[in-house]
């Protein structure tokens, strides 16, 4: 549960920092056009690719680069939506602590946001990017804030000193955000092996397991973490709870996905967890594909394809198209190809005749699951869109 009691003085120290909230990409770009000049937004652009393609290197000079004064604003009001989210979640979550650790803290937003909100306890806030750091400390006296302060430092190289009651990571850890993670044993199950290399592997390329280390060696005895990572998918979900449950951590509440917007982009995120250690931890981990939107075939409730030619009588891209397929009755295969791509994943395509009607199923090891069902006589459509799968045009 979300305290919207906090959600003015949100919005209010967000207005502060110069963000703005927009919910078209015509009026967001428009403000950007007027604010920066054609020189800064060309640099902006060829900093994002380099950001997206480069080394972490590339990444720290990136955010140098957005700190900048007439930058700021408008690159962060892309996330605007973002810290309402987060910010209102982890402002409520704070309890006892008295000491808090923000890691990523990157300019300090919400950083600053929760020492205002919380006089009474101390902060400090880390990241790698030193004009970051510098605009954070800036923007802390600005605001007359004499109970947090930043340092430059990245926990992959040196860490910094103390205990704290609280740590917060929010998009800080996860670093190769396009990471396909740990694949599940074949197209069959959504079940991952245990072995430890696979795991160990994760963590190094994507620099979680040491910054793991770090984290759990500077959080006090009873403190807890709250960490929000992306890593909704399942395939990046089971290693990270891997990595977390194998230093000590457990779920002091369920974890929650969350679903916010990035100008007209929709994210969904998370998912969000509040950790602890020992008595404190009251829930299990859980490597179940998360609910999704799909549902089981249903001949009473199937649509009627003579409405529209293109519409098919069922279908389902969700992890629930296998439950779907393995129900449905006297199937009979007619063509299927299984082979590894060139990501390393196992795919899975076959196109088949059951007692609900003609049918192609599609899965893969990164949890992607397909199941369309037509009229038997609109087989053909299905024909092709098998090929398109097999030749690798989809």
């Amino acid at each position: 549960m979300i305290n919207d009691s906090r959600l003015p003085s949100l919005h209010s120290h967000l207005a502060w920092w110069g963000l703005r909230s927009f919910t078209s990409d015509e009026a967001y770009f428009q403000w950007q056009r007027e604010t920066l000049s054609p020189d800064e937004i060309a640099t902006l652009h060829r900093q994002v690719e380099q950001k997206r393609r480069g080394p972490s290197t590339d990444e720290v000079a990136f955010y140098d680069a957005t700190a900048h004064p007439n930058i700021l604003p408008v690159l962060y009001s892309q996330r605007y939506d973002y810290y309402i989210a987060i910010g209102q979640r982890v402002a409520d979550r704070f309890g006892e602590a008295r000491s808090i650790l923000d890691v990523g803290c990157g300019v300090g937003i919400l950083t600053t946001f929760y020492a205002r909100q919380y006089p009474d306890k101390t902060f400090v806030g880390i990241d790698r990017s030193p004009v970051s750091v510098a605009r954070a400390q800036e923007q802390a006296q600005a605001l007359g804030l004499t109970n947090v302060r930043f340092e430059c430092l990245d926990l992959a190289g040196v860490a910094p000193s103390g205990a704290y009651d609280l740590i917060l990571a929010t998009h800080a850890l996860v670093q190769a955000e396009g990471d396909s993670g740990l694949r599940s044993l074949s197209w069959r199950t959504f079940e991952r092996a245990r072995e430890s290399q696979s795991q160990a592997d994760f963590e190094q390329r994507t620099g979680i397991g040491p910054r793991l280390d770090c984290l759990s060696a500077l959080l006090a005895p009873e403190g807890r973490m709250v960490l929000f990572e992306k890593t909704r998918q399942l395939a990046r979900r089971v290693p990270l709870q891997r990595a977390l449950a194998a230093r000590g951590f457990g779920l002091v509440e369920q974890p929650e996905l969350i679903r916010y917007c990035l100008v007209e982009e929709v994210a969904d995120d998370g998912p969000f967890y509040l950790l602890g250690r020992g008595a404190a931890c009251q829930f299990h981990w859980d490597e179940a594909p998360e609910p999704d939107e799909g549902h089981p075939f249903d001949r009473a409730k199937r649509k009627i394809s003579s409405i529209d030619s293109d519409e098919p009588l069922y279908e389902n891209h969700w992890p629930s198209a296998q439950i779907a397929w393995e129900q449905l009755h006297d199937k009979q295969l007619l063509k299927e190809t299984t082979r590894q791509e060139p990501d390393g994943r196992q795919l899975h395509a076959e196109l088949g005749q059951a007692e609900e009607g003609a049918y192609l199923y599609c899965a893969n090891t990164l949890d992607q699951r397909q199941l369309v069902l037509v009229e038997p006589a609109r087989r053909a459509m299905l024909e092709s869109y098998y090929r398109d799968i097999v030749s690798g045009s989809l």
